[in-house]
């Protein structure tokens, strides 16, 4: 009531042709809109300002008209949200024995809607907090306190809320005192406050029932579901004196109770939930049109708890029984309905929770006959001893009388001739004296209408198809022929069909071709298949008729897929299979071939058989020469006479039983190692030749010329290596060596007997004469010798180069490969100090490192570029001069100049190197050249000028007749100019 908001509005649309018009009904009286200036309508929606309590709470209704009718909408309510205060009247003490129960009494303010309670202790924000002893009633409000301790003393005040507006408010304090003659003694449960007798709530909704019981000791509070388990989803909240029960659904209706219970006795209360249900529709209204005399019955019906009853509206009011009009249990019946029944009807369904509505147009027709275009100037064409139809069906209301004249006379109607009940004229087994215009003439109290129609009797078309039945192989070709007999009038229409299915020519891969002739149509078969056998349907359509044939066509062809292959007994190294024979496909089958898979395989191989030739009438042989150990597939092939048809399906999974290694590890061989080890390698055994769980290698070795064999187990069915160490083993020594296999079922062969020598070792002599030489700004020359009285030979070396400044263990690395004893370190950093150590390496690890020497890089290269670069040309020759570069302290010295010049548009430049600060060049042919000049120094080559562009007009020997001068400069102070003298040669 005190909102910002001073604005109600309730919505309401609803669609219609004409566009509908609005109202509204405030507690089933119409609003009169234009009387009070409160009230707006908006497009269907009513606004209604500075809503009062007083004269606008209620129910609403929307009226909604247009010319067809009136319907009603379903309700909508207006509450107004407050909260009053608390009566200021002094609330007396309350004083009670300590350990006997207590009732604060909170007595809320009027108000609406809900609100909520909760209690204060002794000053805000302090809130009694709920217990087994507290308990706060939303339903009464009330405190309860089972049993007063001396803590409780003090004073009380009810604060309740409001669920719409917040709004709070605060009782009076009530001071609770103890007495001062005697404590309470113990006493029974009394369930002070409770859950109604009978507790009804919506389904779906959230029930919650309240129990709570003063005592001494405190009682405890248990619930249970009289006729049946409690709800899985119920919870017990506050200490169990509440019963939650969420999302309530029908089957949780009953009896429940609520026991409180102490040492002294217990107490019990009963009470029923019982779950309604709002009205909810299963089946509606719809939209009907009736003709003017007919019957009219509507059925609306809805489910609900408890069972909704009907009643009718007609355009917004209440509809009455009365002789025409019927109305039982959600069933309208009007008989004979006239224009006075035409309007918007609604059903609506309600019980004592809500109401549903469903509404619909009945319109009453009354006109005149008439014929749709579709029935005028008809036209019907059969053959001798068809069925003639002919339609007349006009649109009326009521409906019309129906008259028919072939000419100028009535039709009779006898056994072959008769009027249907829908007005439509049926002839049976037409003749020739059956033609004729025939008319059918409508006409109701409104009006009356008629059509004609022409009816031709034809003779029947017969069909020619050949040949019937023939037998083919795949891959051979044929002509079906179908030809008809028919009348010359008649247009024909020929229908190729496989199996009764229409043929795609388009999408048949041109295995089919229809050719076409005047009365007949061929069908080309090419390259048949097998899919194309079956029956071949033609069939021939006239304006007038339609028939059909079928020829057969079988198709031979390699047999079809064999059936499920079944593994019958397994052994190390064979598989019984059965099959089932497949479809011989017009060829009987001459023999089978067994294939397998595993997963070592390429794809599906054959496999050898016993017997090795297995014949057509066999559905079953033994696979041979398998591997112990492996997962097999199996699959059967068929063939005729005319080839090797589709596989069957592969069988089941299978594994052969394990046996004994056959299979030795092959290339067995030595690798580089270390000093004093023995470093055996072979090829591993595949997994498919271990033939066991339990794979491993035995290897076996004996110094050369010795007699007994060492033998070490490796039980990595993947291992490669096997290394033997022996600090009394020198190296290079000479062994014996043969690797062989195992598994849990025994020791398999040996591999042949190789000799293999033990590790050489590392390197163990380090690189000596060591040089490091600084080249450029970027670049150290390292170069070494290496003993050759080093035991291991080494692969390569190794370089680590570190800055003055930084420790060794930050040494970047450079390598070489084979006997390379030198190499340039790149990437350095200009005029800085490197240490550098060489040490050599192999398979076995790195060798002693040499000493530690020492290189400078370079200074970087000059920064200035060369300038004021002055050019005279003469011809083809250009002459060059600039100003000397001049190094700063940190950049190496100027040691000369080069001179870039490259045509245009090429990447190749030729290069002139000169001490002076002056060039010739030479331009050899015709075009414009870029010319751009560098500073040499040991660090490498300067920044280049400024790129000048110079044009050379002939590469041969200038003539004075030609001769030319050019002078040019490029420095930025100074003005670029051209002086070109040409001069006559007899003028000299």
């Amino acid at each position: 009531m005190d909102s910002d908001e001073k604005k109600v509005s309730f919505g309401c649309q609803a669609r219609g042709n004409p566009t509908p018009t609005y109202r509204w009904l405030r507690n089933g009286t119409e609003i009169d809109i234009e009387s009070d200036y409160r009230y707006s309508l908006i497009e269907g929606s009513l606004i209604i300002n500075n809503p009062s309590e007083m004269k606008d709470s209620g129910q609403y209704q929307c009226f909604i008209s247009n010319l067809f009718g009136s319907i009603l909408s379903k309700e909508a309510t207006l509450q107004f949200a407050y909260l009053g205060n608390f009566s200021g009247r002094t609330r007396s003490a309350v004083s009670v024995r300590e350990g006997q129960g207590v009732v604060l009494i909170c007595s809320p303010p009027l108000h609406s809607p809900e609100i909520i309670y909760s209690w204060v202790f002794n000053e805000f924000p302090s809130f009694v907090a709920e217990d087994s002893r507290r308990f706060i009633s939303q339903e009464t409000g009330n405190l309860y306190i089972s049993k007063v301790q001396p803590s409780d003393v003090g004073s009380y005040i009810c604060l309740v809320k409001n669920t719409v507006t917040n709004a709070r408010v605060l009782s009076p304090p009530t001071p609770l005192t103890l007495r001062m003659d005697g404590v309470m003694g113990e006493y029974e449960p009394k369930i002070e406050v409770h859950f109604p007798y009978t507790v009804t709530a919506a389904k779906g909704s959230t029930v919650k029932m309240e129990c709570f019981a003063l005592g001494n000791p405190v009682p405890t509070i248990s619930w249970r579901k009289v006729n049946g388990p409690n709800p899985s989803k119920a919870r017990l909240r506050k200490s169990q004196a509440m019963l939650e029960i969420p999302n309530v659904q029908l089957e949780d209706a009953g009896t429940y109770e609520c026991k409180a219970e102490n040492s002294r006795g217990r107490n019990v209360f009963r009470g029923q939930l019982q779950v309604y249900t709002y009205p909810h529709w299963v089946e509606r209204l719809n939209d009907t049109q009736l003709d003017s005399g007919d019957q009219l019955r509507w059925e609306c019906k809805a489910t609900g708890k408890p069972r909704p009853t009907y009643r009718w509206l007609k355009n917004g009011t209440p509809l009455w029984s009365e002789s025409r009009i019927e109305m039982v249990n959600g069933v309208l019946m009007i008989h004979s309905v006239n224009q006075s029944d035409a309007g918007m009807y609604q059903c609506v369904a309600e019980n004592k929770h809500g109401a549903v509505y469903t509404s619909a147009e009945l319109r009453i027709l009354a006109s005149a006959p008439t014929f749709p275009l579709s029935q005028l100037k008809k036209t019907i064409i059969v053959t001798r001893g068809q069925e003639v139809a002919v339609e007349c069906r006009p649109q009326a209301s009521p409906k019309p009388t129906i008259s028919w004249k072939k000419g100028d006379r009535a039709v009779r109607e006898n056994k072959r001739i008769t009027v249907l009940p829908d007005g439509s004229l049926r002839i049976l087994n037409a003749t020739k004296s059956d033609e004729g215009k025939y008319t059918c003439h409508g006409e109701n109290v409104f009006g009356s209408a008629e059509i004609t129609a022409s009816v031709f009797v034809k003779e029947p078309t017969r069909i020619d198809l050949s040949p019937r039945r023939t037998e083919l192989t795949v891959g051979e070709s044929i002509v079906l022929s179908c030809k008809a007999i028919h009348d010359p009038t008649l247009d024909v229409i020929f229908y190729w069909t496989l199996n009764g299915q229409p043929i795609d020519f388009e999408k048949e891969g041109g295995h089919f071709e229809s050719i076409r002739q005047a009365s007949s149509a061929d069908l080309m078969i090419r390259n048949i298949l097998l899919l194309h056998a079956g029956r071949y349907g033609c069939r021939i359509q006239t304006t007038a008729d339609s028939i059909s044939d079928e020829a057969e066509l079988l198709v031979r062809g390699p047999p079809g897929p064999p059936g499920v292959v079944i593994v019958e007994e397994i052994t190390e190294t064979t598989a019984t299979l059965s099959w089932t024979t497949g479809a011989d496909n017009h060829s009987p089958i001459t023999s089978y071939n067994l294939q397998a898979r595993s997963p070592f395989s390429l794809g599906w191989q054959t496999v050898k058989t016993v017997p090795e030739n297995i014949s057509g009438d066999m559905e079953s042989a033994m696979a041979v020469e398998l591997n112990p150990w492996v997962e097999y597939e199996f699959r059967v092939v068929a063939t005729n006479k005319i080839g090797t048809g589709d596989p069957s399906a592969p069988s089941r999974v299978i594994r052969t039983k394990e046996a004994v290694p056959k299979t030795a590890p092959a290339n067995v061989s030595g690798r580089s190692g270390r000093r004093h080890e023995l470093v055996i390698a072979w090829e591993p055994v595949s997994e498919e030749f271990q033939n066991g769980e339990g794979f491993g290698y035995i290897v076996a070795f004996r110094p050369n010329g010795t007699r007994g064999w060492k033998e070490k187990m490796v039980t990595s069915s993947d291992a490669s290596k096997f290394i033997y160490r022996d600090e009394s083993v020198p190296p290079l020594t000479p062994f014996e060596v043969k690797v062989g296999a195992y598994n849990n079922k025994g020791d398999g062969p040996f591999s042949p007997i190789v000799v293999i020598c033990s590790a050489e070792g590392e390197p163990s002599a380090a690189p000596t004469d060591v040089k490091a030489t600084g080249l450029s700004v970027s670049e150290i020359l390292v170069a070494w010798r290496h003993s050759k009285e080093s035991l291991g030979r080494p692969q390569g070396f190794e370089v680590g180069y570190w800055k003055d400044m930084e420790q060794e263990e930050a040494a970047e690395k450079a390598r070489t490969e084979g006997n390379e004893s030198s190499v340039i370190l790149t990437g350095l950093e200009g005029n800085t100090l490197y240490h550098l150590r060489v040490k050599a390496y192999n398979a076995a690890g790195y060798g002693p490192p040499s000493s530690v020497v020492r290189a400078a890089t370079k200074k970087s290269p000059p920064s200035q570029a060369p300038g004021n670069i002055m050019w005279i040309q003469d011809g083809s020759h250009v002459s060059l001069g600039w100003e000397p570069v001049r190094p700063l302290a940190n950049e190496s010295d100027v040691m000369g100049y080069k001179v870039l010049f490259r045509q245009e548009g090429h990447s190749n430049s030729q290069v002139i190197e000169t001490q002076k600060t002056s060039a010739v060049v030479l331009l050899p042919d015709v075009g414009v050249y870029i010319i751009e000049v560098r500073a040499v120094s040991e660090g490498g080559d300067g920044t280049p000028s400024s790129q000048i562009r110079v044009p050379s007009f002939s590469g041969g020997k200038v003539t004075s007749s030609q001769s030319s001068l050019r002078a040019f400069s490029t420095s930025s102070s100074t003005v670029t100019f051209l002086l070109v003298l040409m001069v006559p040669s007899t003028s000299w």
